[in-house]
């Protein structure tokens, strides 16, 4: 059975006050209602020792933005996974949008990154989407095919069962088009397909897939209702308790 996940993406936000506050009152929040969802975090590298702190008794997950495909080394600013392993991190988003956009990720970068989680028994949330020049040309189904084929299929079944995927409509944000419900649930059956084919039913339909398309609280609940979307990655939403908290009681 596939887990339902709400995890929120910090980004490059919060000074070290404020995220010790909003750490703080997502904990208290968490233990005052549970949840049919999993909930995760994601703040900037400099909190996460921080984060495992206050989550000491792992009631919310704490993952890193990022990591370097590398073990060690002369990578200056980079972050490790036996670094993370070390603080005993739950995993690391790969291949962010943005981390392609800006950073040149590629999907081999993302396998490499991915196995190395996988090797020290972290979780990697592995994520891929089109652009708006890719989605009005048509290619939205070969992209994710290619991006989904290219980081994840040389992964056993086992391995593949342990990564959670991560569906970002790179057209639908910022750029006043929506997705609606219907178009990310489309694609994100075009990648239970996918992986059906590769690996078998079995191993696609316990693959948790997350919608990273812009989820806020008054569109939640249509877009976690569709049958192969199972939860979310929040941006700008999860800096905020009380959006962060009405989107978790979607699955309520």
């Amino acid at each position: 059975m596939r887990k339902y996940i709400v995890a929120g993406n910090w980004k490059m936000n919060k000074n070290v006050i404020e995220a010790q506050q909003l750490m703080s009152q997502l904990l208290d929040y968490k233990k005052q209602n549970p949840s049919n969802c999993e909930v995760y975090i994601a703040p900037p590298a400099l909190y996460l020792m921080m984060a495992k702190e206050i989550y000491e008794n792992n009631e919310i997950g704490v993952f890193a933005q990022d990591m370097s495909e590398y073990e060690s080394g002369a990578y200056t600013g980079e972050i490790s996974v036996g670094m993370l392993e070390s603080i005993d991190a739950d995993g690391a988003i790969i291949a962010h949008s943005e981390r392609r956009q800006y950073h040149g990720e590629t999907d081999s970068h993302a396998n490499r990154k991915v196995k190395a989680l996988l090797d020290k028994g972290l979780t990697p949330i592995y994520c891929n989407g089109e652009t708006l020049e890719q989605r009005k040309s048509g290619q939205h189904f070969e992209v994710v095919k290619n991006q989904t084929e290219t980081a994840l299929f040389t992964l056993s079944a086992e391995e593949i069962k342990k990564v959670i995927i991560a569906y970002e409509p790179v057209w639908a944000i910022g750029t006043g088009e929506t997705a609606s419900p219907e178009q990310a649930q489309e694609i994100h059956a075009h990648i239970r397909s996918l992986i059906a084919a590769k690996y078998g039913q079995e191993v696609a339909d316990e693959i948790s897939i997350l919608y990273g398309g812009s989820v806020k609280p008054d569109n939640a609940k249509e877009i976690f209702s569709q049958p192969d979307i199972d939860g979310g990655l929040i941006g700008g939403a999860a800096l905020k308790l009380e959006d962060f908290s009405k989107i978790i009681e979607a699955f309520n």
